[in-house]
Parts: C-alpha cells; structure tokens; sequence
C-alpha cells in the first residue's frame, strides 16, 4: 500500500508539472499582437510630426548692439568701476586682488609700485559688500591685457581681465 501512494504522488506530481506547460501557440500569438500595436504606433507617428506648425520668426532691427570680440575664449569680467587711487583705467584691465577693505587695496597697490607697475585701486558698488578691486595693469586691447594676465599669474595665480563700463 506504501508503494501505492507514493506510485500516486509521483504520477501526480508529473502530471501537475507537464500539464502547465504553455504552448508555442500562445507565445506566438503574444508576439503577433504586439506586432501589430508596434506597427499601428509608426503608422500614426509620422502623420504626428507632419502637422506641426511652425511661427515665422520675425526680423527686428538691432538698436544699440555692442559686439565683444570673444574669438580667442578668453574670460573678460565687465563691471562698472571708478577709480578710487590711481591715474585712470583703459578698456582692459589685469586685477590682482579684491578686497573689501580699502586699506588692503592699498596695501597691495603699493607692493606692487614697489615692482614698478603702475598699479591702480578701483571700487565696484554694484556688489555688497562694496568690492575694492587692485589693478595691475590697463591696456586699451584685449591680447596685451590677457598677455600680462598670464605674466602676473605666476605671482598672484586668481589674477583675471575686467573690462571697465
């Protein structure tokens, strides 16, 4: 009798595993159906892009445009400055230093006259706390102040151009 219902089990168990089998049937009929779906969706995602409407772009003079000549990518600064100490600013301008108090601007404009350049202190109010800003050297082009950037960037590495309004 014990044989009998293990026999059972056993035959019941492989008739359990081989009778959920899914057919190739199904699989396939799956794959169809989403065949299909895929197809109907490219189908209507042409006609989609075809009815997109466009706006004209309207022309409108330019006013007062200023052209900065940024072809050679090097980073200019633009702030409106005035010169607290020092003969007066050209276009471009090697800045050294920025500090928040004046005495430390001055401070470092006179080491640098100690090295011989013309160094100059001008402030921007534009920014809070008002920013004392130590210029090195002024030039009127943008390739002689980035050349003297470079130059001064071996002793005072954070040195970068300002472009006075």
């Amino acid at each position: 009798m014990k044989k009998y219902s293990v026999f059972c089990a056993v035959l019941c168990v492989a008739m359990l595993f081989t009778g959920c089998k899914s057919k190739e049937s199904s699989y396939k009929q799956a794959y169809l159906k989403a065949k299909q779906q895929e197809e109907a969706q490219q189908a209507v995602a042409p006609a989609a892009t075809e009815t997109n409407v466009v706006t004209p772009m309207v022309q409108k003079p330019a006013t007062n445009t200023q052209v900065v000549d940024n072809a050679d990518n090097i980073a200019v600064r633009q702030e409106n400055v005035t010169v607290v100490n020092g003969a007066g600013l050209k276009n471009f301008s090697v800045v050294v230093g920025s500090f928040s108090l004046k005495a430390n601007a001055e401070g470092l404009q006179q080491t640098l006259k100690n090295e011989g350049y013309e160094a100059q202190v001008v402030m921007n109010n534009n920014v809070s706390p008002v920013m004392y800003r130590v210029v090195a050297t002024t030039f009127d082009n943008k390739a002689d102040a980035a050349a003297s950037r470079n130059g001064l960037q071996t002793k005072y590495p954070g040195a970068w151009l300002l472009y006075a309004k």
